[in-house]
């Protein structure tokens, strides 16, 4: 797909994954508009102001369904990034899960389909739960093992439901455990590379053995693109992963070495997850992404890690205040 001059919206584009979908957008020429979440202050989380005079931004809600009908209006293309994201929020707010997740992607594809737009939903591979058979396809089960995952799963069937009961152009793009720059502090990566950058002598995180495939957050955005561009994935659900498995204790030895320093795991009670919550195996089959947009991982994950380890000691002012920017 042409991106210059398309009028695209992203929902949740001061977020993590939606900051450099926005920033890659704007470099491919689109005409960008962001629906963030609406604050007293002015704030626009990650997005760099260096593009801010090149978005439209609107302050706002995915609850509002008239704010978010203004949002879509006029736009050709809508990635929908929006949600609650914190897994352990949700074991004590599901009900804000549901009606984040899954009423405000009602609202989007409402939106989408009076106004003629395409949608790209974000989904996680979150939604597989504890792998039954590797690598995970698209076709492996639902487990909804958190309420974070089931409210997740419920966005998912609905956006899916919009294209077969109203044939509304959408495409479901089911990220595994993207990282990089700016991400969340909730998240291990870069919890690990704060503390080793602030000299800590022990890790304190939750489970080691879980295994995880992580993608790079410019992969992740690549194939956010490959997917919107791809008719054929109209109505599907496309993974997006790098095809690796890591265990979380490996992975961790691996920051240790690419940062130069030692450290030794301490498991911290307050960050493990509640028995049978846990996903312990996510390894990601790609073929449907390859295949159907010609898509494929540009980044290794000792590479993704040593940029991220770089932005990371760069920024560790900045991740005290607004590490838990979505």
């Amino acid at each position: 797909m042409e991106w210059s001059g398309k009028r695209v919206l992203v929902t949740g584009g001061e977020g993590f994954i939606g900051s450099h979908l926005v920033e890659r957008l704007v470099r491919d020429g689109a005409d960008v508009r962001v629906l963030a979440l609406y604050n007293p202050f002015g704030r626009y989380g990650w997005l760099d102001p260096a593009v801010h005079r090149e978005v439209e931004l609107l302050p706002g809600d995915v609850r509002d369904v008239e704010r978010v009908a203004d949002a879509v209006a006029g736009c050709e293309v809508v990635f929908h990034l929006a949600a609650l994201i914190g897994i352990p929020y949700s074991y004590v707010a599901p009900e804000s899960y549901v009606q984040v997740n899954v009423q405000g992607t009602i609202n989007v594809a409402t939106a989408c389909r009076r106004h003629g737009a395409r949608m790209v939903h974000t989904s996680t591979s979150e939604t597989y739960g504890t792998a039954i058979t590797v690598p995970i396809s698209e076709s492996h089960p639902m487990q909804p093992q958190s309420p974070y995952s089931a409210s997740k799963i419920g966005a998912d069937m609905m956006a899916l439901s919009f294209h077969h009961a109203f044939e509304l152009p959408v495409a479901v793009v089911r990220p595994f455990n993207t990282y990089g720059p700016r991400q969340s502090t909730r998240a291990v990566i870069p919890t690990v590379l704060a503390q080793l950058h602030k000299g800590a002598t022990q890790l304190h995180l939750g489970a080691t053995s879980p295994t995880r495939d992580f993608n790079y957050v410019e992969d992740t955005v690549a194939g956010f693109l490959a997917v919107a561009a791809c008719d054929r994935a109209l109505g599907e659900v496309v993974n997006i992963g790098s095809g690796r498995e890591i265990s979380i204790g490996d992975l961790v030895r691996l920051l240790v070495q690419i940062t130069g320093t030692s450290a030794e795991i301490v498991t911290e009670e307050a960050r493990l997850r509640p028995r049978g919550s846990e996903v312990e195996r996510l390894l990601c089959d790609n073929t449907r992404a390859r295949e159907w947009t010609g898509w494929t991982p540009q980044v290794s994950l000792e590479d993704g890690l040593t940029r991220t380890s770089e932005w990371i000691s760069e920024h560790l002012d900045e991740l005290d205040t607004a590490g838990y920017a979505v």
